[in-house]
């Protein structure tokens, strides 16, 4: 289970990281420290522990968002695990702040974590956990739009937005893609 953002306290509040702040909401939730990663492990904090019922491996890659594809893989050699049994967590501008989605492959979206992600692994059929930042205002380029902070009044609902999207991932664990999406979709 990997959760996307850039690394540093200069990126820390950006839409861009939704998916490494609901991670990390996931460790604490699963009692897991992240520490860092050492071989092919290296370039994350990682760490690992029980959600669901079920063992994770919980990683947020320390390198910047579009060389994420490097350090999953290394995950995925290092843990023996395919892709296809990949969580990414992550931030999407198609659909509106507040709502999660699951899904399985797809396109990228021009989001270029998961087309880091897509070319590492050599395929799109991993599963995702999709946190909506909602599309920019006017004609603001969506590249500048992930690397701005939440604005106040996202702020105010980002707590609730990050434990949906970390009780989504929980559901996709313990009953499988298609049972949760019918759990999930409906609530937000």
């Amino acid at each position: 289970m990997v959760g996307l953002g850039n690394p540093g306290p200069a990126y820390a509040g950006n839409r861009h990281n939704i998916g490494a702040v609901v991670l990390d909401e996931l460790a604490a939730r699963a009692d897991v420290k992240l520490s860092p990663g050492k071989g092919k492990r290296a370039r994350t904090l990682i760490g690992e522990g029980r959600l669901a019922g079920r063992r994770v491996v919980l990683a947020r890659p320390t390198s910047y968002m579009n060389e994420s594809g490097g350090p999953v893989r290394g995950l995925l050699d290092y843990h023996s695990v395919p892709a296809t049994d990949l969580v990414v967590l992550h931030d999407e501008l198609d659909i509106p702040f507040g709502t999660v989605r699951l899904k399985r492959g797809g396109g990228e979206g021009g989001h270029n974590g998961l087309r880091s992600v897509t070319r590492s692994t050599g395929t799109k059929d991993y599963l995702r956990v999709r946190v909506g930042i909602g599309r920019p205002p006017g004609r603001q380029d969506p590249a500048d739009f992930v690397l701005k902070d939440f604005s106040g009044s996202e702020r105010k609902e980002l707590d609730l937005l990050v434990a949906e999207a970390a009780d989504a991932t929980e559901e996709l664990l313990a009953l499988g893609l298609e049972a949760a999406q019918n759990v999930v979709h409906p609530r937000t």
